[in-house]
């Protein structure tokens, strides 16, 4: 389809091509990113539905454009799969965000800069029987890895990380998205390993490593007043090693609704400043926030053990 690989030319229209065949085709489809180059790409949108089975596996590295005019279309998504069913994504290669000018110019790191939408890296939206495994997510735009109105998703074996400063850039971001599973990831950013918000239901997560970073949270929940669930998440066998924060259910002030049926388990933490915490006064903005009507419930920590990088 005539993608160079090398890093330098602007390979998106090749993909844009490739997909569109792919996804069109009556029979199940390899979509293979060759070993050894470097693609580089604009914000892509693989859109479906698509006639059957699509494996698209990356054994080279994908690297985001770092002109910030490239994204004038969609600033909120570089790579975004959407109405795709039955696909996996994996190989073992690299995706590239290549952020650094994005954290550069966020209101987060220069309060004198408006605050502008910035793109995800890769998103996942209404998509459902989806696979992603064995792939390097490093240095996001803003979050590294998105799964919005989604069914039935694994995700593992993901190493994803970005620099501890930088804004914004949460791991996973699971939001209005049922039945997923997210086993043997090492995460390491600067915001939330994993984050969980409203609409999620089923949510499990095993065998994950998080640090540098904010913990693994839900929430934040009920913000604009909104009304907010997420239920049925269980954690099991994680790692924290140097977070701000351990396990984190943050609520907005205003918000109703609530979070229920949660099980934190087997957790071990090293030097984390807050272990656990609840926090139902949440309120990232200057104005007064309403009073809590979100509640917290059926909510169950056991065998947590480790050390605390502040007092009590």
């Amino acid at each position: 389809f005539g993608a160079k690989g090398d890093g330098n030319t602007d390979d998106t229209k090749a993909f844009k091509q490739a997909w569109q065949d792919a996804c069109s085709s009556n029979t199940p489809v390899n979509f293979v990113v060759q070993q050894n180059k470097n693609y580089l790409l604009k914000n892509i949108h693989f859109l479906g539905p698509c006639k059957s089975f699509i494996s698209m596996q990356i054994f080279g590295t994908l690297e985001a454009s770092d002109n910030m005019s490239d994204y004038n279309n969609d600033r909120r998504h570089w790579i975004l799969f959407e109405n795709v069913e039955n696909l996996v994504v994996g190989g073992g290669g690299t995706i590239n965000g290549n952020g650094n000018i994005w954290w550069q110019n966020s209101c987060k790191i220069n309060k004198n800069l408006p605050c502008k939408d910035t793109p995800t890296a890769l998103t996942f939206y209404n998509c459902n029987k989806l696979k992603v495994k064995n792939l390097k997510i490093k240095n996001a735009q803003q979050i590294h890895v998105s799964f919005e109105t989604c069914t039935n998703v694994e995700a593992s074996n993901l190493m994803i990380n970005s620099p501890e400063n930088s804004p914004n850039t949460d791991g996973i971001h699971v939001a209005n998205t049922h039945n997923i599973q997210i086993s043997s990831a090492t995460i390491g950013t600067g915001d939330d390993c994993i984050s969980i918000t409203s609409g999620s239901q089923k949510v499990h997560a095993t065998d994950i490593t998080c640090g540098p970073g904010h913990g693994i949270s839900i929430g934040s929940l009920g913000s604009g007043n909104s009304e907010a669930h997420a239920s049925d998440i269980n954690v099991y066998g994680a790692k924290f090693y140097g977070t701000t924060n351990g396990l984190r259910i943050k609520t907005w002030q205003g918000g109703s609704g609530s979070a229920s049926n949660i099980k934190f388990q087997h957790i071990d933490m090293e030097g984390v400043e807050n272990p656990i915490i609840i926090d139902q006064n949440y309120c990232d903005q200057n104005d007064p926030c309403k009073d809590q009507q979100l509640k917290v419930k059926n909510v169950v920590y056991q065998n947590i053990k480790g050390t605390s990088a502040t007092k009590v």
